[in-house]
């Protein structure tokens, strides 16, 4: 495995809660975020602080350009249904990629001396795994 570009990531969302996963129209970023909880459980004797593991979380944001042809994730973040998500670091290797399903949330900036921009930020509905 070699160091890549991110110009050939893509991410797909199922956009309708009926649809298939597309790729997002005119993405410039997305990005994940793996964690677990984790507890103190140190005592009275320990050398150290200690810790021990709760449950993984998955959590993300996407940023872009607004496009008037598509909904981008606005069907999904009004109506609050997880939605499936594909996240490819890079699409020239297909099997590679992060997956599982996610509640999106969806922001539009239009600011006067530039580009109509999108953000969203995700967090995972289900178990989200690593493939490839």
């Amino acid at each position: 495995m070699s160091r890549i570009a991110g110009r050939n990531g893509r991410m797909y969302v199922n956009l309708t809660s009926a649809g298939t996963a597309e790729p997002l129209a005119f993405i410039t970023n997305w990005s994940i975020g793996l964690s677990s909880d984790r507890f103190d459980v140190t005592a009275m004797g320990d050398t150290t602080k200690v810790y021990v593991a709760g449950l993984p979380d998955a959590t993300g944001d996407v940023s872009g350009f607004y496009d008037n042809a598509t909904s981008q994730l606005y069907s999904a973040a009004i109506d609050g249904v997880a939605r499936k998500a594909y996240l490819y670091p890079d699409i020239t290797t297909p099997a590679q990629y992060f997956w599982g399903t996610a509640f999106l949330d969806f922001n539009v900036d239009v600011p006067v001396d530039g580009p109509v921009a999108i953000t969203g930020s995700w967090s995972a509905a289900s178990s989200f795994a690593k493939q490839g």
